[in-house]
């Protein structure tokens, strides 16, 4: 059976997987993954705070059909992993969260699937969210709502 995973750039990814990188930057010096600049961040992700950033990003979410991001991802490999650069480690004690999760909770919402992180699969993606008072999102009505009510 297919599955979509998340890590970090800094995982280690055994070849069984196929790195694919969503962060608008990739590390230097490596290779072997491919992109998917539709799920990138805009120009706003080191300038919009939390709540901002997430209205920001649903918005690019509310443009893709999660169906067909599924079978793009599929399409570059057996297991797809979503790259960005925040540690799982750091997520899991709330010192940071990742755009490569809410598209992971995006897909699980509107398509009903899993999408572990390698190597975490208890991870609390959105501890640091909830500890800025800041709801773990939620896209579960296909109508996204860009508003920070939304996010549930």
């Amino acid at each position: 059976m297919q599955k979509i995973f998340t890590a970090s750039w800094n995982a280690r990814l055994s070849e069984a997987f196929v790195g694919v990188g969503i962060s608008r930057g990739v590390p230097r010096r490596t290779s072997g993954f491919r992109r998917l600049r539709d799920l990138e961040s805009g120009p706003w992700f080191r300038s919009a705070g939390p709540a901002r950033f997430l209205e920001l990003y649903a918005k690019i979410l509310a443009r893709l059909d999660p169906g067909d991001v599924r079978d793009r991802l599929f399409n570059l490999g057996e297991r797809p992993v979503l790259l960005c650069w925040e540690s799982a480690v750091d997520c899991q004690l709330g010192r940071s969260w990742c755009h490569r999760h809410i598209v992971a909770q995006w897909l699980e919402d509107r398509l009903g699937i899993v999408v572990p992180e390698v190597g975490y699969p208890d991870l609390d993606r959105f501890r640091a969210l909830r500890e800025l008072g800041i709801p773990s999102p939620t896209f579960q009505d296909p109508e996204v709502r860009t508003d920070s009510n939304s996010f549930r």
